[in-house]
């Protein structure tokens, strides 16, 4: 089976995870088919309202030089790279609805107890996509 639009969510600061969830995609990919990295910048929560203001140069300084490292790395004919802010589970669903991706590949870490908690954002996606989702598994980080 192969797929029009995939859509990859990479975290920044990824790690090999990133480079694997391209070669699958690439694999899954339709010959005249298109990919989406997209990055989710989590914003800033509530509670720091008041050191935001402070924060605010250096927060957007980061952000910049982000998307900047991503844009450069994942730059491809075929690849579009598309940086949002916002909660990562529903910012991710909503480029693949909006966008109509029929695919989303997404790495995850092996789940322990606390996904069963919080929650993760490769769950929350799998849960609520309105595509098929590929879920790459990776070594646990805990």
């Amino acid at each position: 089976m192969s797929y029009s639009k995939i859509l990859v969510p990479i975290a920044p600061g990824h790690g090999d995870e990133a480079g694997r969830a391209m070669e699958v995609a690439r694999s899954l990919l339709s010959p005249d088919g298109s990919i989406t990295v997209i990055v989710v910048l989590e914003e800033l929560p509530g509670y720091l309202t008041a050191e935001v203001y402070t924060l605010e140069p250096t927060v957007e300084e980061s952000q910049r030089a982000i998307a900047k490292e991503m844009v450069d790395e994942f730059d491809a004919p075929d690849v579009e790279v598309v940086i949002r802010a916002g909660h990562a589970a529903r910012t991710i669903l909503e480029l693949a609805k909006e966008s109509a991706h029929d695919c989303i590949v997404i790495a995850s870490s092996q789940p322990g107890w606390q996904h069963f908690l919080l929650g993760s954002t490769a769950s929350g996606v799998v849960r609520h996509a309105h595509c098929s989702v590929h879920v790459l598994r990776t070594a646990d980080a805990s």
